[in-house]
């Protein structure tokens, strides 16, 4: 059988070559016979050596109270094949966070990774996140997963929501990749009474600033990080509980 092939779908989906790309995905939605290692090589082709590739590695199952430490190389993400698979890839680079960590691989993978250690919060201003919108950045949905949006979480600490963090800290043990280790007092999140409701980001944004497609079997989003904060902000000052429900 011909090898399946994402790069003509990918692009006009709207990746370009230099893309700052932040990608939330599923690999049952994409329902590709490839591997997630095949599937990461066609962003990487997409985008280009002078583009970046960010993926969530969150540990927040693995690192808490009870198993308070989070190495920078070693502990697992939590959270799909994808992240796992590119977690292990040669040249990734990982951001310093014990539950809200971030992968990059590219041109701009250290700086965008290099100071999420400074944040006190899991989606701070430090965070590669919030750092999207300052490289033009986009999100991408492989998969409507769009639920999934964690960058929400540093718009929701923008406005200092209610229910976003925890009252108290909690102590982590954290280990860089020199194998220091390090002991932080850090907020974690808590959404008791809340369930989140991220898929409304696709009612408060119109083309450009977010365009769909097909990517195999996959409805597949793409925003412009930029965009989806300014839009975001504007919808919780009006009503700072949009974007949840109350449980």
């Amino acid at each position: 059988m011909m090898q399946e092939d994402f790069t003509g779908q990918l692009g006009s989906l709207g990746l370009n070559k230099g893309d700052v790309v932040l990608m939330h995905s599923s690999m049952k939605a994409l329902g590709t016979q490839k591997t997630p290692l095949e599937f990461i090589s066609d962003i990487l082709n997409v985008i280009g050596p002078d583009g970046t590739l960010l993926v969530p590695a969150l540990s927040f199952d693995n690192v808490n109270e009870k198993q308070p430490h989070f190495s920078v190389l070693k502990t697992e993400p939590c959270i799909g094949l994808i992240p796992r698979t590119f977690f292990h890839m040669d040249k990734v680079v990982r951001s310093v966070h014990p539950t809200h960590s971030v992968c990059a691989y590219g041109k701009l993978a250290r700086e965008i990774t290099c100071d999420h250690y400074k944040d006190e919060t899991p989606v701070g201003s430090n965070s590669p996140f919030m750092k999207l919108p300052d490289y033009n950045g986009k999100i991408l949905f492989a998969g409507d997963v769009v639920k999934c949006c964690t960058f929400m979480h540093g718009v929701e600490e923008i406005i200092g929501t209610p229910f976003t963090l925890k009252k108290e800290r909690t102590r982590y043990l954290i280990e860089d990749e020199d194998g220091i280790v390090t002991e932080r007092d850090m907020f974690g999140h808590y959404f008791a009474g809340y369930k989140q409701e991220y898929q409304k980001i696709k009612d408060i944004l119109q083309y450009p600033d977010i365009k769909t497609g097909k990517v195999v079997q996959a409805d597949c989003f793409l925003f412009e990080a930029a965009a989806l904060r300014e839009a975001a902000l504007e919808k919780m000052k009006e009503d700072i509980f949009y974007f949840v429900s109350v449980i």
